[in-house]
């Protein structure tokens, strides 16, 4: 059985040959450290079906959704921890040089104004030939012939935005001028539509992957009221659009604790709820499946930190999960990427019980 079939099936609850071992790749740290250990390549681990993500956030190198900029970076001031620079696009940002971390940006390049709007949105235009990339209807035909999961990145109506102007700004701006947000939500939804629409006409894919990451800790950055007057029908028209271009199912990937946005997701039509942190908040794949019943499809769930208490934990914790295995609509994976905690000869035995429970 092919991969990408394998994947539609086992969200579509039909019967598989196996439960494919997928994973949500590592921080650098851990890549280094595997490679030590003796790994040869990353995307060519033994037992390990492949990579799911490849070709996700550039789209194969097909099209980039993303906003453009010609401007190069300008280092701002550097020492021998960090380098603060300005981007092309105005945000001045500070990243670490000891390890991996996320980047503190000190000034956002988008500001809740019309004014500031107007002008990023001219980082945004579909109609700049750069956006296509060399050569790519010739690789959209050649994906076919690929055996992996076929994903890609269908865009983000709230993520991105949250990166562009912070978390901050975007929260007052939800209640100081939610018709100034919409405009925005609006606008990025026909700019996904527009680029993808020939693209579409090409591929077949698999799954449309949306990323947010709108929840946190404690629970969403917004309200499901906020979700259903301002995202949910921009997400309707999106999931739409998709699907009727033949892409068979669509993920939301959010961190945290989002268990109060799933009815308002499964509302917008997405069939996959992405990762199912454990570590973050204990969410619990068998839980969540009885809260919401079959409707629910998830992709995650596996507490990486388990995989270094070695066999009999590893053993214990995936037998948790195999009644929603069983039940249709789920493949476990560790619920984020593999911290250096994890030794490669950990992973190794995680990959082998996986499949002695799952596939025996």
């Amino acid at each position: 059985m092919r991969q990408g079939e394998r994947f539609r099936k086992i969200f579509r609850r039909e019967k598989v040959d196996r439960l494919p071992v997928l994973f949500f790749g590592c921080w650098q740290e851990t890549e280094e450290q595997w490679k030590r250990e003796g790994m040869t390549d990353l995307r060519d681990i033994p037992g390990v079906d492949p990579d799911w993500e490849k070709g996700v956030w550039d789209c194969h190198g097909l099209v980039d959704i993303r906003p453009l900029s010609d401007k190069p970076h300008v280092t701002l001031e550097e020492s021998g921890d960090y380098t603060v620079f300005e981007d092309g696009f105005g945000a001045i940002v500070k990243t670490t040089k000891r390890g991996s971390s996320i980047a503190h940006t000190m000034k956002h390049a988008l500001v809740p104004t019309r004014e500031s709007w107007r002008h990023f949105q001219t980082f945004l235009a579909t109609d700049d030939p750069s956006r296509y990339g060399v050569n790519w209807e010739q690789k959209a035909e050649s994906l076919a012939s690929d055996d992996r999961i076929h994903s890609f990145m269908g865009g983000s109506l709230y993520g991105w935005l949250r990166d562009w102007m912070g978390v901050e700004q975007i929260s007052y701006l939800m209640y100081d001028d939610p018709v100034l947000l919409e405009e925005m939500v609006a606008y990025l939804t026909e700019h996904y539509m527009t680029l993808f629409r020939p693209v579409l006409q090409k591929v077949e894919f698999d799954l449309v992957y949306f990323f947010e990451d709108c929840c946190g800790k404690t629970g969403p950055l917004f309200s499901p009221e906020i979700y259903k007057n301002i995202f949910n029908p921009y997400y309707q028209r999106l999931l739409r659009f998709y699907k009727e271009n033949g892409v068979a199912l669509a993920l939301i990937d959010s961190d945290g604790d989002v268990d109060k946005l799933v009815p308002s997701w499964l509302e917008s039509g997405f069939d996959i709820l992405f990762p199912v942190e454990v570590g973050t908040w204990n969410a619990s794949p068998d839980a969540l499946r009885t809260k919401y019943g079959r409707s629910l499809n998830m992709f995650g769930g596996v507490d990486k930190r388990v995989i270094p208490y070695g066999e009999e934990a590893i053993r214990q914790h995936l037998l948790t999960l195999k009644p929603a295995v069983d039940e249709g609509g789920y493949i476990p994976i560790p619920d984020h990427r593999m911290p250096p905690e994890c030794s490669y000869s950990d992973f190794l035995t995680y990959i082998k019980v996986f499949r002695e429970v799952f596939n025996s």
